[in-house]
């Protein structure tokens, strides 16, 4: 036999390299289906999207079932994704308030409390402009650590100056 002349470390090397192939060919297959997926995909949601000019009330992170979808569309969702966070949007079109999906890349472009024009497909959200423009990026306070609130506290209390952050650039 072939193997007859190998330790027993060739064999085990010889079997783990057909599996890697093997691995390799399947992965090479299954990226080129999901590559045809999604073209297929983004074409349909370029065929049906639409702008619409909305009220953004709310946005947040959460799981797919908790985000407030009707019970068809949750159904609708495989089991994995249920249990996925996803940017969803609650905004008022018109009379009535609909929770979105936004794309990752504008989730964090959306402002909240403003009315916006948004552009549509289904229940996705996948572009965005204000309708009112603003003078600026406006960007939420930094959040303060533990000891930095408190030494805040204290001069407060003492009715002192705060301190500066003497930093060298």
């Amino acid at each position: 036999m072939i193997l007859e002349g190998l330790s027993t470390f060739g064999i085990v090397m010889i079997v783990i390299t057909v599996i890697l192939l093997i691995a390799a060919v399947a992965l090479y297959f299954l990226g080129k289906n999901a590559e045809k997926k999604q073209a297929e995909q983004t074409a349909a949601m370029e065929a049906n999207k639409q702008v619409v000019s909305m009220l953004v009330i709310d946005k947040k992170k959460v799981r797919f079932k908790d985000a407030g979808f009707p019970q068809s569309v949750v159904d609708q969702a495989p089991k994995l994704s249920r249990f996925m966070k996803v940017p969803a949007v609650k905004a008022k079109v018109g009379p009535q308030i609909i929770t979105f999906i936004a794309d990752e890349k504008i989730f964090d472009s959306i402002p909240i409390k403003k009315e916006v024009k948004a552009t549509i497909s289904g229940m996705y959200i996948t572009g965005v402009k204000e309708l009112r423009a603003t003078k600026g990026p406006v960007e939420p306070p930094k959040k303060k650590g533990f000891f930095k609130k408190a030494v805040d506290k204290l001069q407060e209390s003492a009715s002192a100056k705060p301190l500066e952050n003497k930093k060298k650039k």
